[in-house]
């Protein structure tokens, strides 16, 4: 049988997408959970709490949505209020990840930038507070969305698969409401991650330069603290350039696809706004992958506890042999 080329390309990267995902953030959530990271408990408490949302991602997103609808017949996730509760806790689970980023990229600003609020709010405590709160929030927020479903067909009384209402393409409360879907998420995470970063870079290169001074221009090479510094500015280019670059396809389709009043359920799949889409949708996902792994594999006690774990499982995998 003929797919279309995005179609298969669906069909291979989805299955290893999941795997990935899966196995990553299980991966990150144990070794941060021990505590022997090195990290404070502030730190690890949003590190944890945006593996926890990448792998619901994946798990519903990528799982019980794409996957499943690519190689299972209709079966229960098909019904059209299972269908708008997966697709709600989707959406929930999307937002907690961007903002938990939000939220982490703020706290290390604070961390490096404010001393004076420091301890007031990088702690444990505070952490926990935001985490509760913007799962609260992301829950409420999508509430909204479930009345934009109704049923495509409905076999034996039961009403199967979710499609938009033709009042969420036409009303001026839905258009707006979209519109501010989409600039809360990503535009916003996104404006507020380049900001935060821009202001803890120029104010370490300050910190820097007066360094430099006091230690009468010793060589950076020479300087712990310095090094330190370097390190931290090339970690947050790094997760703001692969947040920025993984969401840049999917806010621009997300824009055309509402200009063009591009009706999803009626598409043509060698459509190039369909093609964008699809391909926004899979850099999208693949940004519940990659977080965890930018955080914690540039820490050097995270890879030291990945090691022992991985030559923990190799020894017991050797004695089970025996």
């Amino acid at each position: 049988m003929y797919y279309p080329v995005i179609f298969e390309v669906e069909r291979i990267y989805y299955p290893v997408l999941a795997a990935i995902g899966i196995t990553v953030n299980l991966v990150a959530i144990v070794i941060l959970s021990r505590g022997k990271c090195g990290l404070s408990k502030c730190i690890t408490r949003y590190l944890m709490a945006m593996a926890a949302a990448d792998l619901t991602v994946v798990i519903i997103d990528v799982i019980l949505k794409r996957i499943n609808n690519i190689y299972l017949p209709v079966n229960f996730l098909f019904i059209t209020p299972i269908c708008a509760l997966k697709l709600l806790m989707k959406i929930a689970a999307l937002d907690c990840s961007v903002w938990f980023t939000v939220a982490f990229t703020f706290d290390r600003f604070v961390a490096i930038c404010c001393q004076k609020l420091k301890p007031k709010f990088c702690n444990q405590r505070t952490a926990s507070v935001i985490v509760t709160s913007v799962c609260v929030l992301g829950c409420l927020r999508c509430i909204p969305f479930y009345f934009t479903f109704e049923p495509k067909l409905i076999i034996n009384n039961v009403p199967y698969f979710c499609i938009s209402t033709m009042a969420y393409y036409t009303s001026p409360f839905w258009a707006a409401y979209e519109w501010f879907d989409s600039i809360l998420t990503p535009l916003l995470p996104i404006f507020l991650i380049l900001l935060f970063n821009a202001l803890t870079v120029k104010h370490i290169i300050m910190s820097t330069t007066v360094r430099r001074a006091l230690l009468n221009n010793v060589d950076n090479h020479n300087d712990p603290e310095t090094e330190n510094r370097k390190k931290s500015m090339i970690l947050l280019f790094t997760l703001s350039g692969n947040f920025i670059l993984l969401w840049a396809t999917y806010v621009v389709q997300s824009f055309i696809w509402r200009l063009q009043n591009y009706n999803y359920t009626d598409k043509y799949f060698s459509n190039p706004i369909y093609i964008i889409q699809q391909t926004g949708f899979m850099l999208q996902l693949l940004s519940s992958c990659t977080n965890t792994c930018i955080y914690g594999l540039t820490q050097r006690k995270f890879r030291e506890e990945l090691k022992k774990a991985v030559k923990y499982l190799v020894t017991l995998n050797g004695r089970l042999f025996k």
